[in-house]
């Protein structure tokens, strides 16, 4: 009989070693797949390892460019930001590793796809909506949601006997004091030690950023360009050194971020499958263009166009947080924030010190902005007196109102 195949995403770490051997076990042809995100791995060893515990094949896809440029700078148009902090790191590379992860199973010839997911966070649901949109007639293996696997794995303890009893490489059985998700937009930090919502991670726990009070006591000048919403340069005005393309960019603005103490972000967040989670995140680079593009956008966005984007920026957050990316509405509202984009061009010139952002200057050829209108000096063609009708007007409901 032949072996079905499955396609396993995997990392090399303890939970998706055991996972794969299990499945071997269970007669399945296991295809291992590494989705290079921007996160600090050692792929050449996670794929010997996959190799030597039994997969017959090892996929390494080097998405980070696609992530920035598909997922990052679409959210970015949009300022999307869920629940006021969070940048949505995890979040938006969730479907791009999806995307993946298909398309190797159609390469292969399967509809079997498996990875490690808990049934208690919001990964399970991003990948599996994406799964069955990309794939209808896909079969999830989901083994933290599999009434046998849980019953033989209650823990780290059991996952790490198993591993022993079945010859599975493992580089540690010391348990981590936090679960961390690591791409280039971000790292996120959950679990463990953090579950306790007043504790107040140590300083060693972060590793994106320095803290901002060891931050440079100077400051650090840029000029972020943007056409059409996207950002397509980086100067360092300090340095006098510019950086173009996507992922250059990004690179080095995460390199500022950093050094700056620029992106901590610690929350409580309400999960979509209904439990409360406090995460802690880094996202240096991210919260440098979130600032930048929503300065270039105050003076070449329409007033009512850019209140109505603020109205629609939750639903997207909500929509990419969920797990939606690929839905008819997450569609239906990108066609709208790119319209809102097309003469979105110009330069924000931004201040970097201590942690913090500050936007100091900005210009562009498409600017809706005035000076002889706006000018308190000149009357620059703005009729005073306009103003009265205008107040009598609206304070017409006011006055009649009880």
């Amino acid at each position: 009989m032949k072996q079905k195949k499955v396609i396993r995403a995997y990392s090399g770490g303890l939970d998706t070693s055991v996972i794969l051997k299990w499945l071997l076990n269970k007669g399945y042809e296991v295809i291992c797949y590494m989705a290079d995100v921007g996160q600090y791995e050692d792929f050449v060893k996670a794929k010997d390892k996959a190799l030597k515990v039994g997969a017959s094949k090892v996929y390494i896809e080097d998405l980070k460019e696609e992530f920035i440029e598909e997922y990052v700078f679409q959210a970015l148009k949009s300022n999307a930001i869920y629940e006021g902090k969070y940048l949505l790191g995890t979040s938006l590379a969730r479907p791009v590793i999806a995307k993946k992860h298909i398309e190797i199973a159609k390469k292969e010839n399967t509809n079997l796809v498996a990875h490690g997911a808990t049934g208690k966070g919001n990964d399970q649901v991003r990948f599996e909506l994406a799964f069955h949109k990309l794939m209808p007639e896909v079969e999830v293996i989901a083994p933290w949601k599999h009434e046998e696997f849980l019953k033989q794995f209650e823990g780290r303890t059991d996952l790490i006997n198993y591993a022993k009893e079945n010859n599975v490489p493992i580089d540690s059985t010391a348990e981590k004091p936090y679960s961390m998700d690591d791409n280039i937009m971000h790292i996120s930090y959950e679990a463990g030690k953090l579950e306790d919502p007043k504790f107040e991670p140590f300083e060693d726990m972060f590793k994106k950023t320095v803290n901002p009070k060891d931050a440079p006591d100077n400051e650090t000048k840029i000029c972020i360009e943007f056409k059409k919403g996207i950002p397509v340069s980086v100067t360092n005005l300090t340095e006098n050194k510019t950086v173009k393309g996507s992922l250059e960019l990004f690179k080095y603005l995460n390199e500022l971020g950093a050094k700056n103490g620029i992106g901590r972000v610690d929350i409580v967040e309400n999960r979509f499958v209904g439990l409360k989670s406090r995460g802690v995140y880094e996202t240096p680079a991210g919260t440098i263009l979130l600032s930048a593009h929503r300065d270039i956008e105050s003076i070449t966005l329409d007033r009512e166009v850019a209140h109505l984007k603020d109205m629609l920026m939750p639903k997207i957050a909500e929509l990419i947080y969920n797990g939606f990316w690929f839905s008819p509405e997450m569609e239906f509202l990108d066609a709208a924030v790119n319209k809102s984009q097309e003469n979105v061009n110009g330069k924000t010139y931004l201040t970097l010190y201590k942690g913090n952002v500050m936007n100091v200057g900005r210009e562009s050829e498409n600017s809706l902005y005035d000076e002889n209108l706006a000018s308190m000096d000149v009357h620059g063609g703005y009729d005073q007196t306009d103003a009265v009708g205008f107040i009598k007007l609206n304070a017409l409901r006011l006055k009649l109102g009880k």
